[in-house]
């Protein structure tokens, strides 16, 4: 067997299993970026479900695949969850892209996989290029992170999240847009220790990457120094909360917070145990992740 370019083809490309969706992480700048095998599967899929079949068909041409696409996008979701169902039943193997990335990661697909699943049809994932984990291996931030996406886009809503989100004993990691990054700083400004290191990712093995470290007291005006920092897409990423930082927690509170986590979600539990003992929601919702985590590695 031999590609439509006539590369070879691997020996364990017919291996490939059949009648399964295939969810392939893309470059997220750097069209080299992407995996032996996420090309292997994307010439052998017999459909491409695409975010943007017009941006993908830069990535597609540009490795010689001509595979089909059809659109997979955030308002289409369910017609083109019905569409993958039918072909995955017909034998058929079905690729799944975002525009850059890992589709369902801060992009569209996590409702279409979630379908494909419960019609009982296997989902493989092919991994690769990552926003925020290639962030991380270049911020020298240590310890686990704390993943948040994209915050509210109205600024009290946003700080709101962040004064959750600060207590955490975890990097945390956002993204942001070019048109709001500047109201993100001025809140992280407001609201977090000025010493709190910050380390802004952007435009992300693109020609003008630029990663650099900064601190909640500087940030605004580092931005402000020169208009071309503000362009492009951002991977914000700002230390974990110091220990001294965290508030104590009670053994009664923490009691109450373990009962209720096994009948609530973490959100609601920590509220409800901040009602019922007095002692800060946002360390009790700390404290539920960590305890939700531990259980989740027993």
């Amino acid at each position: 067997m031999r590609f439509p370019d006539g590369e070879p083809a691997p020996a364990d490309i017919a291996e490939l299993p059949t009648g399964a969706l295939y969810v392939v992480a893309t470059p997220i700048g750097n069209l080299s970026d992407i995996s032996i095998r996420a090309l292997q599967v994307l010439k052998s899929a017999d459909a491409i479900g695409a975010e943007d079949t017009r941006n993908s068909a830069t990535l597609l041409a540009h490795h010689g695949i001509a595979t089909r696409m059809f659109a997979a996008h955030e308002h289409n979701e369910a017609q083109a969850a019905e569409k993958v169902i039918a072909l995955l039943r017909e034998g058929k193997r079905v690729a799944l892209i975002s525009d850059a990335g890992t589709p369902a990661v801060s992009d569209p697909g996590a409702r279409l996989v979630r379908a494909v699943r419960e019609a009982g049809c296997a989902v493989i994932p092919v991994p690769g290029a990552n926003a925020a984990v290639t962030a991380l291996s270049a911020a020298g931030f240590e310890g686990p992170f704390h993943f948040a996406g994209f915050l509210p886009a109205k600024s009290a809503a946003r700080r709101a999240a962040l004064r959750t989100l600060a207590a955490l004993p975890a990097t945390l990691v956002l993204y942001e847009a070019p048109h709001r990054i500047t109201d993100l700083a001025a809140d992280l400004a407001a609201d977090l220790d000025g010493a709190r290191r910050i380390v802004l990712a952007r435009e992300l093995t693109k020609r003008f990457e630029s990663i650099h470290g900064t601190t909640a007291g500087e940030i605004v005006a580092w931005l402000a120094g020169d208009a071309n920092r503000q362009r492009g897409e951002f991977v914000v990423l700002i230390e974990a909360a110091a220990p001294a930082d965290a508030e104590e927690v009670s053994a009664e509170a923490l009691r109450v917070l373990g009962l209720l986590l096994e009948e609530m979600p973490v959100k609601g539990a920590a509220k409800l145990a901040a009602a019922i003992t007095g002692a800060a929601r946002n360390a009790l919702y700390a404290r539920a992740l960590e305890m939700k985590k531990g259980a989740q590695a027993e």
